[in-house]
C-alpha cells in the first residue's frame, strides 16, 4: 500500500513537472505581450524653429491661431519653462535623441549640413534603441540634421579616412564625390529607427531628396539654383545645390505629415507599441504656405505656415483618435529651438513670435531656447494641467526609462532627467536635476537654476545684435539675470551678485565634467 501511494506520489509529481514545463513559456509569452500592449504608444512631434509665442494658447495677444496645438494643450499638461538644449537645429536634435548635452558630441558649436558626415557617434545610446528593447517599432519621419555617412565613389574612398581628415564632422562631403547610388553607411537605420523616411537636414540645404529607411527614393540628378537668396533667410529662402527632379518644396510638409500618419496606421494593426518622431520641417525656411493656406494668419507667410503646421498636428491626433489609439499613446510636441523672426517682423506685424521673451533662434537669451512643451496621456495626465517646472528636451530618455522601467546604465545619460513624476502629479519638478544648461550657436553657455540665469559672455551669442560684446575694464564679463523679475533680461546683475556669480560659474564647470548624475 505505501509503494503504491509513492508511486503515485511520484506520478503526480512527474505530471505536475511536466505541465509546469509545457505551460510556463506560454505563461511568459502571454505575460509579456500584455506588458507590451498595456505600454502606450508614443508620438513626439518637433516643430522647426516655432516660437514660444507663435502658439496662441502661450501668447492670447499673438496673431497666429493653433486650435489643434491648444486642444492637445487642454488635453493634457502645458509647461511654461521648457527649454532645447541649444539655440540652433542640429544640437537640440542630438540632445532630444541621446540625452546628452551638445556641447559634449563632436561637434560642440554649428549646424551640420546636407552632405555632413553623422554626428551620432557608433556605440552611442539613443531613444530609439531603448524603447526597442522593450519591443516598440520605432520610426522617424521629417527632417534628421544629424548627418549621413554618404558612401564615396571609387575614386575618391580614401577621402573620409579619418587619418586624412579631408570629412570629418565639420567638413561636407564635396556632391561631385558622393555614390548616390549607395545607401548612407550611417543614418537612422543605425541609430535606433525600424523606419524612416527623412529629408538629410533643413529644407533650405541641399540636396533636396528623401531617404527611406536609409535608402535615396529618386536619385538627385537635377538642380535648384536657389530661391530669395537676397531675403536674409527668410520667406521662401533656399540655397542652391542637387535635388532629385520631382522634389517639390511646398508638398515637403503635407508628404511627411501623411508618411507620419501612415506609420501610425500600419502599426495599429500590430501588437507591438510604437514610437514616432515626427520631425517637421517647418516653419524653419523657406516659408511656403500652400495656396489653401495663404492669409489665414495676420502674420505673413511665416504664421500661415504655422497655421498649416497646426493644421498638420490636427491631422496626426485625428488619425489617433478616429483609430481609437489616443487613450494609449502619449502624444508629446515642442520645437527644437527658438523662431527666426527678426525685430522688424515684430513692428511689422506686431507678432511676437518669441513670447515675451528677448532675442530668438541662436540666441543665449531665453527667446532662443524657450520653447512650447506639451504632453497629452489621457488617464494618467491631468487635462489642463500647467507645469512651471524647468526642463530640457534632453530629458526624453530618463523620463522613457523610468515609465518602462529600464534601469540600464546603457540609457541612463549624463544630462537626462525624467520628468514622469512631473507628468503624473508627483513632483513638482523634476528630481535631482541640478541645473539646465544652454548653449548658443556661437558658443555662449547659459546656466540656469531657481529663478536666476548666468550667461557666460556679453551679447546674445546667437543672431540677434549685438552678437559678442567686448568687456572694458572694470565691466561685467558676463550677465546675470533674475526670471523672476525680470524675465525680458533686461537688468544685468552681474556686479551686484558676485556670490551668485561664482555659485552658478562653479556649477556649470561641474555640470561640464560630469559622466554621471552624481552632481548637486
Amino acid at each position: 500500500m505505501v509503494m503504491c501511494k509513492l508511486i503515485s506520489y511520484k506520478i503526480t509529481t512527474i505530471c505536475v513537472a511536466l505541465f509546469l514545463l509545457i505551460s510556463l513559456p506560454t505563461v511568459y509569452l502571454s505575460a509579456q505581450k500584455k506588458l507590451k500592449k498595456e505600454l502606450p504608444n508614443i508620438v513626439y512631434i518637433l516643430a522647426d524653429d516655432l516660437g514660444y509665442g507663435d502658439v496662441s494658447i502661450y501668447n492670447a495677444e499673438g496673431k497666429i491661431q493653433t486650435p489643434n496645438i491648444d486642444g492637445l494643450a487642454k488635453q493634457g499638461m502645458r509647461f511654461t519653462d521648457a527649454h532645447t538644449t541649444s539655440s540652433v537645429c542640429t544640437p537640440s536634435r542630438y540632445s532630444i535623441l541621446t540625452g546628452r548635452y551638445p556641447w559634449r558630441s563632436r561637434l560642440p558649436v554649428g549646424v551640420l549640413r546636407g552632405y555632413s558626415r553623422t554626428l551620432i557617434d557608433e556605440g552611442q545610446a539613443t531613444i530609439g534603441e531603448l524603447l526597442k528593447t522593450s519591443g516598440y517599432h520605432t520610426a522617424v519621419v521629417g527632417k534628421w540634421h544629424l548627418g549621413l555617412d554618404w558612401v564615396p565613389k571609387e575614386a575618391f574612398k580614401d577621402s573620409v579616412n579619418p587619418a586624412n581628415r579631408l570629412y570629418g564632422i565639420l567638413d561636407e562631403m564635396n556632391p561631385d564625390h558622393i555614390d548616390f547610388t549607395k545607401a548612407p553607411i550611417h543614418g537612422p537605420k543605425t541609430q535606433g529607427f525600424d523606419y524612416s523616411f527623412i529629408l538629410p537636414a533643413s529644407l533650405d540645404m541641399p540636396p533636396y531628396c528623401y531617404l527611406e529607411n536609409d535608402v535615396l527614393t529618386e536619385l538627385p540628378t537635377g538642380y535648384t539654383a536657389g530661391n530669395k537668396l537676397e531675403s536674409g533667410y527668410t520667406g521662401p529662402f533656399w540655397r542652391a545645390g542637387l535635388m532629385t527632379p520631382s522634389f517639390d518644396f511646398y508638398n515637403v510638409l503635407p508628404l511627411f505629415t501623411n508618411k507620419a500618419i501612415g506609420f501610425i496606421k500600419k502599426e495599429s494593426i500590430h501588437k507591438n507599441p510604437f514610437f514616432l518622431y515626427f520631425a517637421m520641417p517647418a516653419p524653419h525656411t523657406p516659408w511656403v504656405p500652400t495656396k489653401d493656406y495663404i492669409g489665414k494668419s495676420k502674420a505673413g507667410e511665416y504664421g500661415d505656415y504655422v497655421q498649416m503646421v497646426d493644421d498638420a498636428v490636427g491631422r496626426v491626433l485625428h488619425v489617433l483618435d478616429s483609430m481609437g489609439l489616443s487613450k494609449n499613446t502619449i502624444v508629446v510636441f515642442a520645437s527644437d529651438n527658438g523662431p527666426y523672426w527678426r525685430e522688424n517682423f515684430v513692428q511689422q506685424f506686431n507678432h511676437k513670435a518669441a513670447g515675451p521673451f528677448r532675442g530668438m533662434k541662436g540666441d543665449a537669451f531665453e527667446g532662443g531656447h524657450r520653447v512650447p512643451f506639451i504632453v497629452r496621456y489621457p488617464g494618467k495626465i491631468e487635462a489642463g494641467s500647467v507645469s512651471n517646472a524647468t526642463t530640457t528636451l534632453a530629458n526624453l530618455m530618463a523620463t522613457t526609462a523610468e515609465l518602462l522601467g529600464n534601469h540600464s546604465l546603457k540609457f541612463q545619460t549624463e544630462d537626462s532627467y525624467s520628468v514622469l513624476p512631473i507628468l503624473t502629479g508627483k513632483s513638482k519638478e523634476a528630481i535631482d536635476q541640478p541645473a539646465v544648461v544652454h548653449f548658443s550657436s556661437k558658443g555662449f553657455y547659459a546656466i540656469r537654476k531657481g529663478s536666476w540665469k548666468l550667461i557666460t559672455s556679453l551679447g546674445s551669442g546667437g543672431m540677434s545684435a549685438p552678437v559678442e560684446i567686448k568687456a572694458k575694464p572694470g565691466e561685467p564679463i558676463g550677465q546675470l539675470f533674475n526670471l523672476d523679475t525680470d524675465i525680458h533680461e533686461d537688468h544685468n546683475l552681474y556686479l551686484e551678485y558676485p556670490e551668485k556669480v561664482k555659485e552658478l560659474t562653479d556649477l556649470l564647470e561641474k555640470i561640464k565634467k560630469a559622466k554621471t548624475k552624481t552632481v548637486k
